[in-house]
């Protein structure tokens, strides 16, 4: 029994002793492949973005002039109409008994001046009866006028082209010029109007940015601009800045603008909303892969490659985003190696293996910027 568990025991330790040989033999694991770039200095567009409120270049609101009961209505909700098509026709039955009335009250001063005025000639009586007369005809001719301009208030048109709104009135409904709502709006949706507004920075901002003497000339020299709508789509029409307002909101600080886009398909619709991107040039910008930046108690960091291969964390300032990329106002600078994946797998002094990125999807990113300041940079050199 004895001799079993001695050699059970010298058994065990020499497989101890064995692993213990094939750990010490086991290779040290290398440095890993992480992709890198170049950090390089180009020039490159950035979108400022404003939320704007969409309307047609004439909201007109249709209210009647007189009162009546809502006759007859000869439009949809959605229709195009053009400028003097017919909407809406108010029973004007009342009008018609006063226009009768006046009718008779203008024949009636009539026959009194043809009376006194062989009377006047004949001196039988003075001549201021018969002015008096005139007079009195002359207040019943403006009377019936009036009362028959009224009637004509009864049948309503369209002042402008454009598409009908909605329509909260039907027929017999009794309408008048006091109305809480309009009988309905018509909006020309020809042109859309975008409506935003820029707080003090953003303004302050604009007014350095493009080249002009007043707000109008800096408009002016403003490049066109896009409009993101709410299926995050771009519309295909480019716009331009038209207007702004000449004084800040002294409540809000803002500023209004007016951005305008054509819309000959009619995909834009009075009352929605969207968003307008300014395109702001940035001279020999320094841009990264957001996936480059990491947050760490705060700060925004990025891995640099030392010659050696080995990295060591930077403190970098964000200035805005490009697309996928960051523009960094400091930290980094052009010619530096940087990490641009898998920096929550690394640590200061670590060794990798450089591996440079070729992303065609990125390259066609930076061509697209390239492309979009160089049009940036076109727009906003002001014409001779």
């Amino acid at each position: 029994m004895k001799k079993r568990s001695l050699l059970g025991a010298v058994s065990a330790l020499l497989i101890i002793a064995s692993c213990g040989k094939k750990q010490e033999q086991a290779p040290a694991a290398g440095p890993m492949p992480f992709p890198v770039q170049i950090v390089t200095q180009q020039d490159a567009t950035v979108f400022e973005e404003y939320t704007a409120n969409l309307e047609g270049q004439q909201n007109v609101e249709i209210r009647p002039k007189v009162s009546g009961f809502i006759q007859k209505i000869y439009v949809d909700e959605g229709q195009q109409v053009r400028k003097g098509q017919l909407l809406f026709k108010l029973e004007t039955q009342t009008l018609n008994e006063d226009a009768a009335a006046a009718k008779a009250n203008v024949a009636a001063a009539q026959v009194e001046v043809d009376r006194l005025k062989p009377l006047v000639d004949r001196k039988i009586i003075s001549n201021v009866q018969l002015e008096t007369a005139k007079a009195k005809l002359a207040q019943a001719k403006a009377s019936y006028s009036a009362v028959t301009a009224n009637i004509n208030y009864g049948t309503i048109t369209s002042p402008v082209d454009g598409v009908i709104g909605t329509l909260p009135y039907k027929e017999g409904t009794l309408a008048s010029a006091t109305s809480e709502l309009p009988l309905t709006t018509v909006s020309d949706t020809r042109v859309m109007r975008a409506y935003f507004a820029m707080n003090e920075k953003q303004m302050i901002n604009f007014s350095r940015e493009f080249k002009g003497a007043t707000l109008q000339e800096k408009i002016k020299n403003a490049p066109a601009v896009s409009l993101r709508l709410v299926d995050d789509s771009t519309y295909e029409e480019k716009g331009k800045l038209t207007a702004a307002s000449g004084l800040a909101n002294a409540a809000t600080g803002t500023s209004q603008f007016r951005a305008e886009f054509n819309n000959p398909q009619a995909v834009l619709r009075s009352g929605g909303k969207g968003t307008v991107l300014l395109p702001i040039l940035i001279k020999n910008a320094i841009e990264v892969p957001q996936n480059a930046v990491f947050d760490m108690q705060g700060k925004q960091m990025i891995y640099v490659v030392n010659k050696d291969n080995t990295v060591k964390s930077k403190i970098v300032q964000v200035k805005t985003t490009s697309g996928l990329n960051f523009i960094i106002e400091s930290g980094v600078e052009p010619g530096e190696v940087i990490v641009v994946e898998g920096a929550s797998k690394l640590k200061d002094g670590m060794a990798i293996v450089p591996q440079p990125v070729k992303d065609e999807a990125a390259a066609a990113t930076t061509q697209e910027s390239t492309d979009a300041a160089k049009e940036a940079s076109t727009q906003n050199t002001p014409k001779k």
